[in-house]
Order: C-alpha cells, then structure tokens, then sequence
C-alpha cells in the first residue's frame, strides 16, 4: 500500500496486519450475486485462502461477505476495507462477521471512527481494497458496479485484474464480462 499512496494513509485498523498479508488477492463484486455469482465467490475465496492468500475485501453484502466468510470458514486470514467509520459499521448486518474478522484478520477503515458511509466514502474504500491486494477479481458485477472502480484502480496501481465470466444475459455479468473483452484475466 505504501508505493501508491504518498503521503502514506492514515488507517484505523481493528485487528492486526500481518507479513503474510502481503500475498492478498481481493475478491469483489456485486451486492445482489445470482446462486452462481455467490458460489463463485466461495470457491474462489476458499481456494485462495486454503493456498495461502489473505482474502480482501469490502464487507458490502453479497459477494464481498461471502468472501470474506468463505476465507474463515477455510482458517484463512481475510481483510475487510469499510467505507465508514469502524464505530459505524456498514452494512450493520455484518457486524458479527466484522467481530469474526478482526479476530482472525483485520478491519481497516481510513475514515476517522465516527463517520457516516455515503456515497462518496464507497469509491475510496475501493481505493484501499486495490491498494492491499496483489490483483483483483471481479466475480460478478453490473455494468455501474463499484467492483469496476475497484478494477479500474487496480489498474492504475499496477496490479492483476482478473474477471470471472457470466451469462450473456445476466445484468449481473455485464461488467464482469466486458473486463474480460478488455483484457482482463479470466478466471
């Protein structure tokens, strides 16, 4: 994270980094997977946990929880990045998740501890995401889905874009499958 950001962030950090965190991968997408969107993103989450990746991503509902949940189930390590405040935990539904990860990983926000998600701390939770991974998959995403922010600064970082394909009919799968015409990796 220190070679694309200067000056360094300032993260809030619940939980604890650790040198192993430097092999990390993160798994994004949309908030409202179809079944093959969210079984995607558990066997990729437990195959890169079980080989010995750190799983990165943003606690969003829907694939990023499933990552995140997927990386435990497997005695991984995950990170989850908010785009809030850590004493304003969003989405609230996650918040036994979010104690799980802190426990076994960490919770990162570059937020200070008291602010309110909108739509604007999103973008650059995404920023960080990138940021801590080595590459990115887009498992499934919608043509206006944040997971191609996400996608687009990992570009601009230098770093690995992969994209898992999906139906050529499924709005879920529109800006999964028009990374992979652009070039990036499938999975």
């Amino acid at each position: 994270l220190k070679e694309i950001h200067d000056p360094p962030l300032t993260l809030y950090v619940r939980g604890r980094f650790e040198t192993r965190d430097g092999r990390a991968i993160a798994v994004v997408g949309t908030r409202k997977p179809t079944h093959y969107g969210r079984d995607m993103a558990i066997m990729l989450a437990g195959g890169l946990a079980r080989m010995g990746y750190t799983v990165v991503s943003g606690l969003a509902e829907g694939v990023d929880t499933c990552a995140h949940a997927e990386a435990l189930r497997c005695g991984g390590r995950t990170l989850a990045v908010i785009g809030s405040g850590l004493e304003q935990l969003y989405p609230r539904s996650n918040a036994k998740l979010a104690d799980e990860i802190a426990h076994r990983g960490a919770v990162i926000s570059e937020f200070p501890l008291a602010r309110q998600p909108d739509k604007t701390t999103f973008p650059i939770r995404n920023r960080v995401v990138s940021g801590l991974s080595m590459g990115v998959v887009v498992v499934e995403a919608g043509i206006q889905s944040g997971a191609l922010i996400t996608a687009r600064m990992a570009l601009e970082h230098g770093r690995a874009v992969f994209a898992v394909p999906g139906r050529a009919d499924s709005p879920a799968s529109r800006g999964a499958n028009r990374l992979i015409k652009d070039g990036a990796r499938l999975v």
